[in-house]
């Protein structure tokens, strides 16, 4: 498994922890982020984690920022990405489970480094339910 990940000033310490976690699991990982605390604009480092899950050059992307909301608007401007932005494990499963989520959107200042690393986990564990929701998943992207 490949996953890419990027994040912001915000989101440098629980990027580290995530990625630590994430080779201890033998996945691969592209890091788009910082490793720096100084200011820094979410998108340099979101369009290239949407870039790699849109071109399947990834299963899946992670990206933190502050709120979580700025990233994953960058990551939904892409064909063929559905990005989640989650605050607990509950819509982290139903993300993957109702929605097919291929990218999660983490808000920093919102959870606990616990609770990101458990919901990458989380997400990285539940797989798509298909049957009714994939008839939904298949009118999410613009034609």
């Amino acid at each position: 498994m490949k996953i890419s990940i990027g994040n912001d000033h915000a989101g440098t310490e629980y990027k580290l922890a995530i990625v630590g976690l994430l080779k201890s699991m033998h996945i691969e990982v592209k890091n788009y982020g910082t490793d720096s605390n100084d200011s820094v604009d979410y998108p340099d480092f979101v369009h290239p984690v949407a870039k790699d899950v849109e071109a399947n050059e990834a299963d899946f992307g992670i990206i933190i920022c502050g709120s979580g909301n700025g990233a994953s608007m960058t990551a939904n401007k892409h064909q063929r990405v559905r990005c989640a932005l989650c605050w607990n494990k509950e819509i982290v499963s139903l993300a993957r489970q109702h929605n097919d989520a291929n990218i999660l959107s983490l808000p920093a200042r919102y959870i606990s480094l616990a609770q990101a690393l458990d919901m990458v986990q989380t997400f990285l564990e539940t797989g798509f339910e298909g049957g009714r929701h994939e008839r939904r998943v298949e009118k999410i992207a613009c034609q």
